[in-house]
């Protein structure tokens, strides 16, 4: 997904950066919901498919539809999950504009997208209008008040250096998307059952073999934190590096633990069951 000022367009620096921890997520996400096999799916924000590969392993759909407005990423999700043939697509689309019928999937999902879009409102009404009566709705995103200190610990550091940069930080951005935000965010959606809605938290823990495998991904230029660090020169850079060594919990063995978590949001629309 893009937002301006944001890049998220190459799937494989992605990969290195994010994409271990977002398919971990997205794993403990689909395992948690109430749901069986052979509906027919929807993967909102699909990106490199971490999600469409947890769902499409846990659940066993009829078919699975991906969209994403980066081409890049939808290269990546395609060549993950070629071996499955007409079960599973990849379109190009916007979430604002899904490219699918009324009523015409059982299950839409999202993980850590609509942060992104310009108007999550618009975009979950589009994720209810496509699904049948009874259908599932189900969106995650990373808690950016205290529970995603991979990417909290480094503006933290980079705002140390230059307190300019503060509106770059996560919290600021993204400190809205709390478990109140998201509830209403469903709640207020057309056709959604409100007494349906429940948001519980998922953890993660991500494990860092040592700070190089922590800092190294920050160089890929993907995303709002690589972009900042590849913007600086050699000097100041390298200043951010060690502000944040020092800043990271690393054991006695070199390794570093961050525990992230994410906030499951999760509908049912209006109807008999899917």
């Amino acid at each position: 997904m893009t937002q301006t000022g944001t890049v998220w367009a190459n799937g494989d620096a992605y990969e290195r950066f994010m994409g271990r921890w977002s398919r971990r997520i997205a794993e403990r996400f689909a395992d948690g919901l109430d749901a069986s096999p052979g509906l027919r799916w929807l993967d909102v924000g699909c990106g490199t498919g971490a999600l469409s590969g947890a769902v499409l392993e846990r659940w066993a759909p009829a078919s699975l539809v991906g969209v994403d407005p980066a081409e890049g990423f939808l290269e990546v999700a395609r060549a993950r999950l070629a071996d499955l043939g007409d079960t599973v697509r990849f379109e190009r689309a916007d979430a604002a504009a899904l490219p699918l019928p009324d009523a015409s999937v059982d299950a839409v999902v999202s993980g850590l997208v609509l942060n992104f879009v310009d108007s999550p409102e618009r975009a979950v009404a589009e994720m209810t209008r496509v699904l049948a009566p009874g259908g599932l709705v189900a969106i995650y995103q990373w808690d950016f008040t205290g529970g995603m200190p991979l990417l909290e610990l480094f503006w933290d550091a980079a705002v140390a250096l230059d307190p300019a940069v503060a509106p770059l930080h996560e919290d600021a951005k993204f400190g809205h998307w709390t478990p109140a935000f998201l509830r209403a965010l469903l709640t207020g959606a057309p056709g959604v059952a409100a007494t349906s809605v429940v948001v519980e938290p998922i953890e993660v823990a991500a494990v860092f073999a040592d700070f190089d495998d922590y800092w190294t991904p920050f160089l890929g230029g993907q995303g709002p934190g690589p972009s900042y660090a590849m913007s600086l020169d050699d000097a100041r850079r390298s200043q951010l590096r060690e502000q944040l060594r020092g800043a990271l919990p690393v054991a006695a063995d070199g390794t570093i633990t961050l525990t992230l978590r994410a906030w499951k949001a999760v509908a049912r629309t209006v109807g008999g069951a899917a």
